[in-house]
């Protein structure tokens, strides 16, 4: 029987595990997993890098850009709305298509209509509406990935779900890949308008995904719980003298409080949260003011096309690569230490990219580099998530722990084009250098006092964090 953490099966020999292993990629399940990815992975550089490339392009000061960051805030508090995506149903489209695809369908199609009309919006002429479209977009987004996270999970037989999650994160990678360079090839031959229409179409592939395969039969033991919890929420509102917001109260109790109060009962669960916050913060500092960087050093858009899209996903997925043996060959501990200071490392890169200037074998080895450790430094950031989880609460808890994670790349980066402008890009890429140091130091923390102890049985692995 397959392992849910390793994927790794008991019983025949290695020659016949790696065929079955191999074989599993080609199921349609799993190849819906890869598209539902896609959709996931497309709005995000849309939002955030393609978008910072428009703006520069357009004239927009850096600090307006570095505030554009905050857009990306329903993905730090989609926690806060995860509890209702699960349990409240959508008129007409959860009778007509059951829970998890009704809810996919509806924030795709809301997805489509927010990336039309950010097309539609001039920025430098309304760049207020342009930024609440683009909040529009994030939120829609991040809700996307709830539900279709769910979706998986629940879709994917147990003996899948180490391949799922390797098909999720490699559409993301994929989706991610589409609007960055493929975004900048378009937008050098179209308006930037246009290109944005046509990235608004993309998340048609999900939302043709989602029609063709079935509403997935949700776990038993999730059943068997939250039919008990709707008995006891009936039971409650029996009571003499219950009303509707006894009732209302009761609801909440059993959708809201389960899954942060068992993750709250844990020693050390401040230092959690707060890693999730400051292990990426350097990294993400870096990645949020490198495209302005190369616009300023007079790159073209082809060219940050090849070297920051298409060469830095190739390194990204390098990364992930050396990360998982990594991980198998030194454990997660070790791994997230050598990931979090080579990734710290990383930013002196584009502080020497910065001096050089425009030299295209500098940019190329920046954008290797960053990305390369980026990876390594992802993948072990999702390994030591996936082991925080309660089974019980794999769903909530993760979006708690990557909403947190995306922290880092929302309000700790809003002021990132601020503080350019007054030191240089070069002071600035030493200073992100430094920023990963307060996230080592709550990684010596767990290490000495919390260790790496998993909470109950191994939960799946969502994709919104890779």
């Amino acid at each position: 029987m397959t392992d849910r953490t390793t994927g790794r099966a008991g019983g025949p020999a290695w020659p016949a595990r790696l065929s079955a292993a191999v074989a599993v990629y080609a199921r349609p399940r799993l190849i819906a997993v890869l598209l539902i990815g896609f959709s996931q992975g497309l709005p995000l550089a849309l939002t955030g890098s393609t978008l910072a490339f428009w703006l520069r392009e357009d004239g927009i000061s850096l600090t307006a850009i570095g505030l554009f960051a905050l857009v990306a805030l329903p993905y730090t508090f989609k926690f806060a709305w995860a509890p209702l995506v699960d349990n409240l149903p959508i008129p007409f489209m959860t009778r007509r298509f059951g829970r998890r695809r009704g809810w996919a369908l509806t924030m795709q199609l809301a997805l489509i209509g927010a990336l039309l009309l950010m097309g539609l919006t001039d920025p430098l002429q309304h760049l207020t509406l342009f930024a609440l479209l683009a909040v529009a977009v994030a939120f829609f987004s991040a809700s996307q990935d709830i539900v279709t996270d769910a979706w998986r999970v629940e879709l994917l037989e147990d003996d899948q779900l180490a391949a799922g999650a390797a098909m999720v994160v490699s559409g993301y990678r994929i989706g991610m890949l589409a609007s960055g360079a493929g975004a900048l090839y378009l937008a050098s031959v179209l308006p930037w308008s246009y290109v944005y229409m046509i990235m608004g179409a993309g998340i048609l592939v999900g939302m043709a995904t989602i029609l063709v395969m079935p509403e997935p039969l949700p776990d038993a033991a999730a059943t068997a719980q939250r039919d008990r919890m709707q008995d006891d929420r009936l039971q409650a509102g029996r009571r003499p003298g219950a009303n509707g917001l006894s009732r209302l109260g009761d609801w909440l109790a059993g959708a809201f409080v389960g899954p942060f109060s068992e993750f709250m009962a844990r020693r050390g669960w401040v230092a959690f949260l707060l890693f999730a916050v400051l292990y990426k913060l350097g990294d993400s500092m870096a990645g949020h003011m490198a495209t302005p960087l190369y616009v300023d050093l007079g790159f073209e858009k082809v060219e940050v096309a090849n070297y920051a899209k298409v060469l830095g996903t190739a390194a990204t997925f390098a990364g992930l690569f050396i990360g998982g043996a990594m991980m198998r060959g030194l454990g997660l501990g070790a791994s997230l230490w050598i990931a979090g200071i080579a990734q710290a490392l990383s930013n002196l890169s584009f502080a020497a990219l910065a001096m050089v200037g425009r030299e295209d074998w500098m940019l190329a080895t920046a954008i290797s580099v960053e990305n390369l450790t980026g990876g390594i430094g992802t993948a072990a950031l999702v390994a030591y998530f996936s082991l925080l989880c309660n089974i019980r609460f794999t769903a909530t808890q993760f979006a708690l722990l990557s909403a947190f994670a995306s922290t880092a790349r929302t309000f700790l980066t809003a002021p990132t084009g601020w503080m350019v402008e007054e030191m240089g890009w070069v002071h600035y890429f030493l200073l992100t250098t430094l920023a990963a140091a307060p996230g080592l130091a709550v990684l010596l923390w767990i290490t000495v006092h919390a260790g790496f102890q998993r909470p109950g049985s191994a939960p799946a692995v969502p994709a919104e964090a890779a």
